[in-house]
């Protein structure tokens, strides 16, 4: 029996990369900046598996006694979003990011949304999603229409009062907009963002859906599913593939119910696949609200869970933990940040190794069709002998 749970802390990003200036993202680093931000972080469990032997981080030493293998990863992919991140940790590389809009939708989309809708749009400039709706939500609740924004990423955002519009017509909306929002207009992700509450007191809730493009070309999880190997999404990964290459999925609404989801199908689990898991909170409530305090507590909620994860391991399992992009809580940005990000490598059978800097998050798909005797072609390269130290074996 073989099995690999990946799990992506959204936005945890380690260092800015090396077009970081091309973003806006100069000085950016989610971790390191977190962790001085709050006086140092305590992760003694990440530590031992080689965190701190990334980049320093306070609180986070470096060891030599390492129980894990350890790197970071360089985005070959043009953009830093959570779309392009995760669908390159899958295999695949996008020449041309996703389109944007800092000065709002054109007419042609928003229009036609309206149109289809039966009725009008509030906003359509970017803006933070909890601000839109304490600037917005009174009108919005009023009138009934939605408020639609968006962001430095490619997202086209629609936020609406659960007791004004149903969250099924809310999704109806989300899916009219996915199909509109096709060619030049294709951005990575249409997203449902429902809230709840009084005028002054208004709350987002934890029913966000995202409606992402379907992928270019199949990625390592399509030619999983294909060999007969289950893939089981856990969080957003369903959304963020659009069902491709996703056996069963697991929503999930915090990022302790992800870590549940995946100790569970660990646990569950006696064959062949893959758990791919992401964990949003560390994004949606802490980046992009750069708040790094909780941001923190998140990184050491996370390891406090880790022995669990660990725990639930057999023979010939591993455990792979990176990132998709950063989200640095301490810039003056509220957006994503062009960044390395963390890996993390740990199991039963895994050696204690530098795995050094990697030239694209695809490593991860291709060592991943290693080890599960899959053939899948993508730019990446496998480090699949190096964590199992197979070369030494064979001397």
């Amino acid at each position: 029996m073989k099995r690999i749970a990946i799990i992506v802390l959204d936005s945890v990003g380690v260092g800015e990369l090396p077009d970081a200036h091309l973003y806006g993202d100069v000085g950016s680093n989610t971790l390191g900046n977190t962790a001085k931000a709050v006086g140092g972080l305590k992760m003694p469990y990440a530590q031992a598996l080689g965190l701190g032997n990334i980049i320093p981080i306070e609180g986070v030493p470096q060891t030599t006694l390492a129980q894990g293998a350890w790197g970071k990863m360089a985005e070959r992919s043009a953009g830093k979003d959570t779309t392009t991140g995760h669908w390159e940790i899958a295999g695949l590389i996008l020449d041309s990011p996703f389109p944007t809009y800092p000065n709002g939708f054109p007419p042609e989309v928003i229009e036609e949304f309206e149109r289809r809708i039966g009725r009008k749009t509030l906003a359509n400039y970017p803006a933070s999603g909890t601000t839109i709706i304490e600037e917005l939500g009174e009108e919005h609740v009023k009138t009934g229409f939605p408020i639609v924004y968006t962001s430095a990423d490619s997202v086209f955002q629609i936020a609406a009062h659960e007791e004004v519009v149903p969250l099924e017509t809310l999704y109806e909306w989300c899916t009219i907009a996915r199909e509109i929002l096709q060619g030049e207009h294709a951005v990575g992700r249409v997203i449902a963002r429902p809230f709840v509450g009084e005028v002054g007191s208004f709350k987002r809730t934890p029913n966000r859906h995202d409606y992402s493009l379907p992928p270019f070309q199949p990625t390592v999880l399509n030619a999983l599913v294909e060999a007969g190997i289950a893939v089981h999404g856990v969080g957003k990964i369903n959304d963020i593939f659009a069902g491709q290459g996703i056996s069963t999925t697991t929503p999930t609404k915090n990022n302790m119910e992800g870590v549940d989801a995946v100790i569970r199908l660990l646990q569950e689990k006696q064959e062949n696949c893959l758990i791919f898991a992401n964990l949003v909170d560390f994004d949606m409530l802490w980046g992009h609200r750069n708040d790094p305090v909780n941001y923190a507590k998140g990184l050491e909620e996370f390891d406090a869970r880790l022995p669990e994860i660990l725990g639930a391991l057999q023979d010939g399992d591993f455990v792979l933990i990176t990132a998709d992009h950063g989200c640095d809580p301490t810039t003056p940005s509220t957006d994503h940040s062009r960044e390395y990000v963390p890996l993390l490598v740990a199991g039963p059978s895994i050696k204690s190794k530098d795995l050094g800097t990697r030239n694209t998050f695809a490593d991860v798909a291709k060592t991943v069709s290693d080890y599960f005797e899959v053939n899948y072609e993508t730019v990446g390269e496998s480090f699949l002998e190096v964590i199992l130290d197979k070369e030494d074996d064979q001397k």
